[in-house]
């Protein structure tokens, strides 16, 4: 889809419909208003806002550039391919679990399932947030910042690496450099990957648990300031038609922040569909019985 035209009765509205039938978030939305709309007199001689919006246009990379977007790529299905066998030996493991009890489990699953749906910000929580974080040890910081240079060093790039502990007990790891939109990838993909593969290398090291959280450009605050501005032009929107809106599939830790923003609204709830990485949230209408 290319260049729209909306109309709503504000611009505000306007804007969150372009955002809903490009599918995209407020960052990556460019338009123009045609009309800014009048509410009139007692609702006579009312205009609606008109805008004209289209696709933010990425910055087009030179040959270089397009051949690390493949390297990039490719440590990205290294990594889902690591997760997909993961997956399979799991389910494997559970098939040898239960061999004459697979009506009575596929049951409770579905009990559990329906549980989860009712608490989805708990669901939806990190294992590993519920573990103790052990002290980062300096061998840790310098076997990650190795790894992290020697994948971007392969990749023709130069970066500065700073690390540092943060308030959580966690290993902060900024980049900073040239081109650095090439690491954050669509919606954050790339860094995404690079902070799991990040964090395997930090676990190798030493023993307890380690979390490693990359970031590039302040991407991470400027997308979870994106993320709750589209909530709570969403719910709005909800509260107006008082039809429920899905947004485009989130990872856990994006889908979170959806539900974090809208908890405190008493008019609407959110719930999370469909399975990963098509999983998306939900925001519907809390009618009054």
């Amino acid at each position: 889809m290319g260049e729209i035209t909306v109309s709503a009765k504000t611009v505000d509205d306007a804007i969150t419909e372009a955002l809903i039938q490009l599918g995209v978030t407020s960052d990556m939305l460019e338009y123009d208003v045609i009309e800014k709309g009048s509410s009139g007199f007692l609702g006579i001689g009312s205009k609606q806002a008109v805008i004209r919006a289209w696709k933010k246009k990425t910055v087009q990379h030179t040959d270089e550039l397009e051949e690390l977007k493949e390297e990039i790529q490719e440590v990205i299905s290294e990594v889902k391919g690591e997760e997909k066998t993961v997956k399979q030996e799991l389910k494997s493991e559970s098939k040898e679990k239960k061999p004459r009890r697979e009506k009575k489990e596929r049951k409770e699953r579905k009990e559990e399932r329906k549980e989860k749906e009712t608490a989805e910000v708990k669901e939806e929580k990190p294992v590993q947030e519920t573990k103790k974080l052990a002290k980062v040890q300096d061998e840790t910081i310098a076997a990650c910042e190795k790894f992290l240079s020697d994948v971007l060093q392969a990749m023709g790039m130069e970066v500065k690496i700073t690390s540092r502990v943060d308030e959580e007990g966690a290993l902060e790891i900024v980049m900073d450099g040239k081109n650095m939109g090439i690491l954050i990838g669509k919606r954050g993909q790339t860094l995404d990957s690079l902070q799991y593969l990040t964090n395997r290398v930090a676990n190798k090291t030493q023993d307890g648990y380690v979390r490693v959280k990359l970031d590039t450009e302040d991407y991470r605050r400027r997308r979870k300031e994106t993320l709750e501005n589209l909530a709570k032009n969403i719910a709005y929107k909800v509260k107006r038609t008082k039809k429920p809106v899905a947004l485009e599939p989130m990872n856990p830790y994006e889908r979170r922040i959806i539900h974090s923003a809208l908890q405190a609204d008493r008019y609407v709830t959110t719930h999370s569909e469909g399975e990963e990485p098509y999983r998306r949230v939900v925001v519907t209408l809390i009618r009054n019985k």
